[in-house]
């Protein structure tokens, strides 16, 4: 039935893209208060006209062939409705007038007569429509008819398809793509086209172990689809219409979710803001455009203030091209929930809590035409909203003066130029001390003049701009160590956020020094560790211009002191005689160990001319540093990349080899350590900052850099917390103890722990010893030469592998789990869940 012309070309299947707004459609039904559920059946259905200039009902003629008896369906519209509807009502006559569904069940249409008399205004429709062939509807729109899909119905434009197959897709409740495409080789104009459900076909699997996330599976195989074929005429027609789905629908209750809802939605937001000649009457709106962030922000706030609450500035989501802001999200000040503290046991007058998880926000987008427009309003609060009379006293309403007052100190200060910056410090210094806290520690000065230092003027500027930061947040925290000359040498910060960080997971931390392998390089030296949900995360920074034992004891006092005394158990460092003194003296509880992370890092700069003569000379080096956990079988390597390379002349290889009991992995099971290295090993974190680092650069870019390395960071763990309670890891199988591990662990600690499980499954059991409650076990796995020992306590239930993955990794091994599944000890025992892996490591 369709078109076809000579030349045709192919496109490959093209996503539709967020922004890509569907025409406005509007459908109007009054409903009752009871979202009512039908089964599903196979009647007929027949073709039905909606006609919102007349509002009247008439019968529609279903097309050449078609036997379906006709249905009358009658819609009025006058107000708003925004919460989603059932996708079908096998009701023969239904009035339905309702603010949410509460029965989250799955539809299909059956013939049905409908009188629908509505008050309300469809934002999320999930109208009763048809699904099968021969069952079209035409909606008559304001510029032409919307029609149901079906073989032989002809549509103005490849758009209006699009819209119409969209519409119907949420009113059943799926969600559709843009697959391929056929364009004329010779104008480039669309032939033919095809739209299928997103579920269609399968993800392509790819075999890549460094992938740090896999993404959720979605798509199963789903056939549905509409296919479209260019008329003689210019229309586009159905040549095939495939309805059925291998799966079941969305819920009505969460329609609201499906891409191709919130494309309508967004798409019918933004049209009524473009038409509406009213202009902005104070509350916020689905689509509403601003000029700028600080534009949005000035009328969320106003409309805060006429409310009753605060608004905080929440995440923001920056380009990596240019650092423009591409989307944000203005909070409630009572949002989210405080964390807890220990020093709260020993504060005299702790302050009132304030966050009780409110949920009213306002996100904005940018768009392609620069402008930001509300994608998302939450209007409700969960508390009680201020007093008129009260809301000068909210922190928003004040911080516009407050920073005008502030930028007004500033600018009084940059007229003040006094003749060195030490001079400047002790002035800070002296009016501090009026107020009871001293960033510069006179009493720790270095006893001797360092030789490298800021240049004139930066410890000025970096402590205006960390009395700005403290100025906002009274917890911010810093300290400057000056010398003999009261010449600032050694700087160290930490904020509010990076304090929490530490204190859920501050068991392990690397103190990174590789700007040392950087030429022309501030000192900038981070305190890393990472989460549960294995991301980076950055306990404080420092800049450390002199490299002496005195320095690293006061960087490291100071760090101590900042974090409430809260000592690490595990520290990991580069080679360094005089660092590992001052960390014998702050840190004399703490495990040191040298980071196999910053040997490679050394390496990569020692070994620098092998690059260019082997191509496979970095991938025997990472495999011989990184991957050998048995003793034996990491000098083994050692050699043979020796002997590979001709390197047994290297005198720094010689010298790394002589203390390798320090940094190797096999030499160093015993310790935990988090498996950090594989982290250090993937983000790399420093090449992020290494245009900052350069030391004509402006230390304040490199500090508010950071800060915003820091909040990606957050809202990537709020991404992980968020996917970790929605999207459950996939099951290898129905197995007790997999299911009660995904319970306990996160996802990227669960898809370790299932790797170890399956691997379980192919090793034997040799020989077993009894000696009292211990019992002995030898395994090893099938067809490898190489036995582990395995130690179960039945007086305790405590295993122990001689392979210690668990005492470095804090993850059971596949030994132990053999060994616990040989014992039918079906559930994980608790001991064996690390808090910091768990999903309320938080808590």
């Amino acid at each position: 039935m369709g078109c076809t012309e000579p030349d045709i070309s192919i496109h490959p299947q093209e996503e539709s893209d967020y922004n890509e707004l569907p025409t406005s459609f509007r459908l109007d039904i009054d409903v009752q208060r009871d979202c009512r559920s039908s089964k599903d059946s196979s009647s007929e259905r027949s073709p039905a006209v909606i006609d919102h200039e007349h509002d009247s009902p008439r019968e529609c003629q279903s097309p050449k062939g078609s036997s379906f008896e006709k249905r009358l369906v009658v819609i009025d519209t006058e107000q708003e409705y925004q919460s989603p509807i059932p996708s079908s009502i096998d009701k023969n006559q239904v009035e339905i007038d309702c603010e949410e569904c509460e029965t989250p069940k799955f539809y299909s249409v059956s013939k049905c007569e409908m009188d629908v008399d509505g008050e309300q205004e469809l934002q999320r429709p999930n109208v009763p429509c048809a699904d099968v062939p021969g069952a079209g509807m035409a909606m008559k729109g304001e510029e032409y008819s919307y029609v149901l899909p079906q073989i032989g119905v002809e549509f103005e434009s490849e758009d209006h398809a699009y819209n119409c197959y969209s519409r119907y897709a949420v009113l059943e409740g799926f969600s559709i793509r843009k697959d391929f495409v056929n364009k004329s080789r010779i104008n480039g104009i669309v032939v033919s086209r095809r739209y299928t459900c997103y579920r269609q076909g399968y993800r392509p699997i790819q075999h890549n172990a460094n992938v740090r996330k896999s993404r959720q599976e979605t798509r199963t195989g789903c056939l549905a689809h509409m296919t479209i074929a260019r008329q003689p005429n210019g229309k586009f027609c159905v040549t095939h219409f495939e309805p059925k789905h291998n799966h079941e629908f969305v819920a009505p209750c969460t329609t609201y979710l499906l891409p191709s809802q919130k494309r309508l939605n967004f798409a019918q937001a933004v049209e009524a803001d473009l038409g509406d000649k009213s202009g902005i009457d104070g509350v916020p709106k689905l689509g509403m455009g601003f000029d700028s962030e600080d534009h949005t922000y000035e009328f969320y706030n106003t409309y805060a203030g006429r409310v009753g609450f605060s608004v905080r500035k929440d995440y923001v989501n920056r380009s990596k091209i240019n650092g423009s802001v591409v989307s944000r999200r203005f909070t409630c000040f009572r949002e989210g929930f405080r964390q807890r503290d220990k020093r709260d046991m020993n504060v005299k007058r702790p302050r009132k809590e304030t966050r009780i998880g409110c949920l009213a926000q306002l996100v904005i987008s940018r768009q392609p035409d620069d402008r930001y427009r509300v994608t998302h309003f939450e209007e409700k609060h969960n508390h009680e909203l201020v007093a008129a009379c009260r809301v000068h006293m909210l922190r928003s309403q004040k911080r516009l003066i407050a920073a005008q007052v502030f930028e007004g100190d500033l600018v009084d200060c940059s007229n003040m130029q006094p003749e060195s910056s030490s001079e400047l410090i002790c002035k800070t210094g002296r009016d501090c001390d009026n107020h009871g806290y001293d960033p510069i520690d006179y009493k720790n000065k270095l006893p001797f003049k360092c030789m490298r230092g800021m240049r004139e003027g930066e410890s000025a500027r970096l402590q205006q701009f960390f009395q700005s930061k403290q100025l906002k947040n009274p917890s911010f925290f810093y300290a400057f160590q000056p010398d003999v000359d009261d010449q600032v040498t050694n700087v160290f910060w930490v904020d509010t956020k990076m304090e929490m960080d530490y204190g859920d997971f501050g068991d392990v931390i690397c103190f990174d020094t590789t700007y040392r392998l950087q030429k022309d390089s501030r000192p900038f030296t981070p305190f890393i560790g990472i989460n549960h949900h294995k991301q980076m995360l950055i306990f404080g920074a420092a800049l450390l211009y002199d490299e002496s034992v005195e320095s690293y004891k006061w960087l490291f006092q100071t760090f101590l002191e900042a974090m409430s005394g809260k000592k690490p158990k595990t520290i990991l460092t580069d080679q360094d005689a005089l660092m590992a003194e001052a960390i014998d003296k702050v840190f004399p509880e703490t495990l040191h160990r040298i980071c196999v992370w910053h040997v490679y890092q050394n390496a990569l700069e020692q070994l620098s001319y092998m690059f260019a003569g082997s191509g496979s000379f970095i991938n025997d080096l990472s495999s011989c540093l990184f991957y050998h956990e048995d003793e034996e079988d990491f000098i083994n390597a050692w050699k043979v990349l020796l002997d590979v390379y001709g390197l047994w002349e290297n005198e720094w290889l010689h010298e790394t080899f002589e203390y390798r009991e320090k940094w190797a992995t096999a030499y160093g099971r015993h310790i935990f350590c988090a498996d950090i290295k594989a982290v250090l090993l993937h983000e790399g974190f420093t090449e992020n900052l290494r245009k900052y680092l350069k030391s004509d650069s402006d230390v304040l870019l490199l500090c508010k850099h950071l800060g915003k390395v820091v909040n990606d960071w957050h809202y990537k763990e709020l991404e992980g917390n968020y996917n970790m309670h929605h999207h459950l890891p996939e099951l290898m199988g129905d197995v007790i103890l997999l299911k009660h591990a995904r319970n306990m662990y996160t996802p990227r600690i669960f898809e370790l722990f299932q790797q170890e499980y399956e691997t379980c499954l192919n090793i034997i059991v040799h020989q077993c010893t009894q000696t009292g409650p211990l019992f002995e076990y030898k395994v090893s796995i099938y067809g490898q030469p190489r036995e582990y020992m395995v130690t179960f306590d039945s007086s305790t239930e405590t295993v122990a592998c001689n392979c210690m993955k668990f005492e470095f990794m804090g993850v059971l091994c596949s030994h132990a789990l053999k060994v616990l599944d040989y014992r039918n000890i079906k559930i994980l025992p608790s001991k064996y869940i690390l808090k910091r892996w768990s999903k309320d490591a938080r808590v």
